[in-house]
């Protein structure tokens, strides 16, 4: 069974930082690729970042580009979204996902496993 847990949501003012952490199991950091996504209030889940299982390949929308970055470390099988310049728009629920292929990496269905989400807000 595939377990993923975030981590590192809060409250935060626009213009500042979070680090999300999604910890997973060993052999799932290993033969998985990971994205994140986001959802807002009323809104689809939508991607924001993604990484290929190798960690060689990484992958932004562009609201992300720029701002922020996904990264691993393979010694505590965890990935981050480090989020800087958060905007008021940034709000939403932060989802880490799993997938056996580095293919289509953008794409919320073609994940299989999901965490719980952490909550981001980002006030004005």
């Amino acid at each position: 069974q595939v377990q993923l847990v975030e981590s590192g949501g809060g409250l935060v003012q626009a213009g500042g930082s979070l680090r999300l952490s999604c910890a997973a199991s060993e052999r799932t950091f290993r033969r998985y690729a990971m994205g994140w996504f986001r959802q807002a209030p009323g809104k689809e889940r939508e991607f924001v970042a993604a990484i290929s299982r190798s960690g060689g390949s990484t992958y932004y929308a562009d609201s992300a580009k720029g701002r922020f970055t996904v990264s691993t470390d393979n010694a505590k099988n965890t990935v981050y979204l480090q989020m800087n310049s958060l905007k008021p728009g940034d709000t939403a629920v932060y989802y880490c996902a799993a997938k056996a292929s580095s293919s289509s990496l953008t794409e919320r269905d073609e994940y299989a496993y999901w965490g719980q989400g952490t909550q981001v807000t980002v006030s004005s």
